[in-house]
Order: C-alpha cells, then sequence, then structure tokens
C-alpha cells in the first residue's frame, strides 16, 4: 500500500487534439489530487516520433489551461527521457526480464492468423525467447513475462480484477528504432516521478497487468490503479465525430463556457446524490472515485447545452463581456463603446444557450444597417404599419423617461391613440430595428440603442416600405 504525499498525472499524447474522453481524465485526476492536497503532473507521451506535433503539443496545454486544470509539474516530455528507458530496457535484458526478438512483422501476422485459426489466442508464440539474440538492426526488445501464475489488479473503481499470466503476451518494450513502447516507457516515467496512484480510461485495463509485471521486474513499488470507464454516443458506440464535436477546444470555439464544460464532464460518470450542478469549490470538496460509475457514460449534447445556458445567465457581467468579446472581433464590429457592449449583453445572455448563440443573435447592435430577413419584412414592412413606425419616431425624441418602463407606458399609449394592439407596434418595431421577428424585448432593445439609432432605423425602415410602395 503506498503510504507517501499522493501524486498523479496526466500524460496525454500530443498526436491530435484534446479530446472530450482525455478531458474527462485529466479532470478526474485533478479533482482527486486536489481533494487529498497531492501534487498532479503533467507529461506529455510524444515518443511517437511519426505522429507527435508541436501543435498537438500545443492544443492540449491550451485546453488545459482553458478548463482551468492547472498542473504542479511539468510539463515533462516522454521523449527527452529516451535514454533513461534504454537503460531501463537494458536493465531487464542483464537480469533476464527482456530478450531480443527478430520476428519479421509477416512471420507475426502468420503466427496470428495461425492460432486464430487453431481456436489459440494470438499472443506472440515465444520464437525468439530462448535464443539468446544479440541487438540487431531488425530486432525489438520484448519483455519476458511469467508463463504461469495469476497477476490482480486492484483497481479503485472496478475492484479486483485477475489475469492468468499464460493469456499475456511477451510484450514488445523497444521497438527496433531504440524507442521505447508505451507500455514500457509509462512504467519506468511513472515510477521514477513517483507516481502514486494511475486514473486513466478503462481502455488501459488490458495492458494494467503487464505494466504491474514490470514494474515488478524493475523493482518498483506499484501504484494504485483506478480506471474509469469509457464515454459513449448516444448509439451507445464509443464517443466520435459522428456524434459531434470529441475535441474539448471546438466546444470553446462553439461559445461554451469551461465551467459549464467541466461541471458536465464531471458528471459523466460520476455523482454526488441528485446534484447537478458544483462550483469548482464543490467538486473539490466532494468528488471520489467511490462514487465514480463501473458503466460507461452516455454523452448527451442536449444536456451539457441546458448546463451551458445556466452559466451563461450566472456568470458575472465583466466576465461574461470578456467571453462573447472574441465572437463579435471575429465578425470585425466596431467594440470600443465598452458600455454598449455590455448593455447589449445584458440583453442577451438570458436567451442564448451558447456564446455564439448570443453573439449571432446580437449582430443587430451593432450594424450600421440593419439586414432584414425577407419573411420578416414582408409581413411587417408594409404601408399598414408604416403609421404605426412613424408616430413611434416621431413621440421618442421629446420623451424624458428614456427608460424600460417609460418606453413601455410611451408604446401602450400609443397604440391605445392609433387604435391598434401594442403587439402589432411591438412586432414592427422590431423588425425595423433587429430585422428579426425574435429578439430581446423591444423596450430593452431600444434602451441598448438609445433615442438616435432607434430613430434612425425607424426611418430608414419607412424609407424602405416607402419605396417598395
Amino acid at each position: 500500500m503506498i503510504s507517501e504525499k499522493m501524486r498523479t498525472r496526466f500524460a496525454p499524447s500530443p498526436t491530435g487534439f484534446l479530446h472530450i474522453g482525455g478531458a474527462r481524465t485529466a479532470l478526474f485526476n485533478w479533482l482527486y489530487t486536489r481533494s487529498h492536497g497531492g501534487t498532479f503532473i503533467l507529461r506529455i507521451e510524444d515518443t511517437d516520433q511519426v505522429r507527435s506535433t508541436e501543435e498537438s503539443t500545443r492544443a492540449i496545454l491550451d485546453a488545459m489551461a482553458w478548463l482551468g486544470l492547472n498542473w504542479d509539474e511539468g510539463p515533462y516530455f516522454q521523449a527527452e527521457r529516451v535514454n533513461i528507458h534504454r537503460e531501463m530496457v537494458q536493465k531487464l535484458i542483464d537480469t533476464g526480464n527482456a530478450y531480443y526478438c527478430t520476428c519479421t512483422p509477416e512471420e507475426l501476422e502468420a503466427k496470428r492468423k495461425k492460432a486464430l485459426a487453431e481456436g489459440r489466442k494470438p499472443k506472440y508464440d515465444g520464437t525468439c525467447r530462448d535464443r539468446g539474440l544479440s541487438r540487431s538492426s531488425a530486432s525489438v526488445v520484448r519483455f519476458r513475462g511469467p508463463e504461469a501464475g495469476v497477476t490482480v489488479v486492484h483497481d479503485l473503481i472496478k475492484g479486483n480484477i485477475s489475469f492468468n499470466n499464460e493469456e499475456l503476451d511477451d510484450l514488445i518494450i523497444e521497438r527496433a528504432d531504440g524507442y521505447p513502447t508505451y507500455n514500457f516507457a509509462v512504467v519506468v516515467d511513472d515510477a521514477q516521478m513517483g507516481i502514486t496512484h494511475v486514473i486513466r480510461g478503462d481502455d488501459h485495463v488490458n495492458n494494467t497487468p503487464k505494466q504491474i509485471q514490470i514494474y515488478e521486474a524493475l523493482g518498483y513499488e506499484v501504484p494504485l490503479f483506478g480506471h474509469v470507464p469509457m464515454i459513449l454516443g448516444s448509439d451507445r458506440a464509443r464517443l466520435s465525430k459522428r456524434h459531434g464535436a470529441t475535441s474539448v477546444m471546438a466546444y470553446q470555439e462553439m461559445g461554451y463556457l469551461p465551467e459549464a464544460l467541466v461541471n458536465y464532464l464531471v458528471r459523466l460518470g460520476w455523482s454526488h446524490g441528485d446534484q447537478e450542478i458544483f462550483t469548482m469549490e464543490e467538486l473539490i470538496r466532494e468528488f471520489s472515485l467511490e462514487a465514480v460509475g463501473k458503466s460507461a457514460a452516455v454523452f448527451n449534447p442536449d444536456k451539457l447545452l441546458w448546463l451551458n445556458q445556466h452559466y451563461i445567465m450566472a456568470y458575472p457581467e465583466e466576465r461574461l463581456v470578456e467571453a462573447v468579446f472574441p465572437f463579435w472581433e471575429k465578425r470585425g464590429f466596431d467594440l470600443s463603446d465598452r458600455q454598449f457592449v455590455t448593455k447589449a449583453i445584458s440583453d442577451l445572455h438570458t436567451r442564448a444557450k451558447t456564446l455564439e448563440e448570443m453573439a449571432e443573435g446580437g449582430v443587430f447592435y451593432f450594424q450600421e444597417e440593419v439586414a432584414y430577413d425577407s419573411e420578416a419584412a414582408a409581413k411587417f414592412l408594409t404601408p399598414e404599419y408604416a403609421g404605426h413606425l412613424v408616430a413611434v419616431a416621431e413621440g421618442i425624441p421629446g420623451l424624458k423617461e428614456y427608460t424600460k418602463d417609460g418606453l413601455e407606458t410611451f408604446l401602450r399609449a400609443l397604440a391605445e391613440e392609433r387604435g391598434t394592439k401594442l403587439k402589432w407596434i411591438a412586432q414592427a418595431l422590431r423588425v425595423a430595428l433587429t430585422g428579426k421577428t425574435v429578439s430581446p424585448g423591444i423596450d430593452e432593445v431600444m434602451v441598448t440603442l438609445g433615442k438616435e439609432r432607434v430613430v434612425g432605423r425607424i426611418q430608414r425602415a419607412v424609407a424602405q416600405i416607402r419605396a417598395a410602395s
């Protein structure tokens, strides 16, 4: 049993973006570590020289930072430790726990097919196990696993899992190019970095007994393991692009708030009573591996949208302004009037499910000339509404109380005076000011736009009606 201070790690491969599943694994590690006052380490596993890229590394670091998952040590880079891995490979060779193998890929494939045809497990048959071969340009190094007995994984989430050693492979621990394989490098790095708890996806369960044997062969203390169930799509297949976005940063680009994504990810497989919404402080206080479920979690985009809308509505105004800013900036709008931007966001924030939706819904605030929806204009920018709009434009300059209440009183009185319903004036006014039939409350829009913009937009709408008549 490990008694020292807790040390956990998140160790992604920089071969692409940070996947939603990887982000949840990082989050579970981070919360578990923070709840126990431990040390959280970030290690980039970049020994795959062909597929690893600096761009992917940067994308992973950016995603971690955006989610608020700060690390205490690192990032360490596995490729910088290759000489250490080679030393440990040599140690296993010297102690008889590893051997050189020269079987070609073609030979291995033939062995695999023969084993399957004979109803045997397609594991390596040990051809080179006792040949005493030396290193060559074509040789790999295999771990000499025990051929009898049982290796037990004491899983913090799934409970004890037993593996018969005779069914385990003599896995390759060093490739012909001299680079270590995942199963070997991860053991050396975790052991030398003092990792006490390895929390990762349950797609690694079958790797764990092999890794435990390597720990023991190198004389390292075996850490505690916890394997988190996978995330599935709505069809209960493994989560992939066909189920929607799987990249963490894609959710940032779509206008999700990091707090919403964190809250959603933690609830994929973990629960605390019936509580759905948590602050980060609450998550740190309440998170435990005992409450992580054993079965796979199903990703529900609608639930994430619901959470995101909640966080948008609850976000402090100044932080929401900062969050929405980039979405209007990329549209090329002039955002120099900070007060105006803040007022627009105040109007919009109770209606939008994403920042992108909010930005798109508020485009009309920043347009010099509003773009009219064709159906909306055909219905409400017509001669029968022109008189109502003219009356509004004529009355606004003299309004002393240009507030929501003042405007509501003014519009109601105007509707009564003109013998029509308020909704008909309001809808024509909405299209004239926003170009659409759906927007925040028309009184809110008018206050935010200000008298000058409102009168100017009404006059332009009236001009269009007359030009089309």
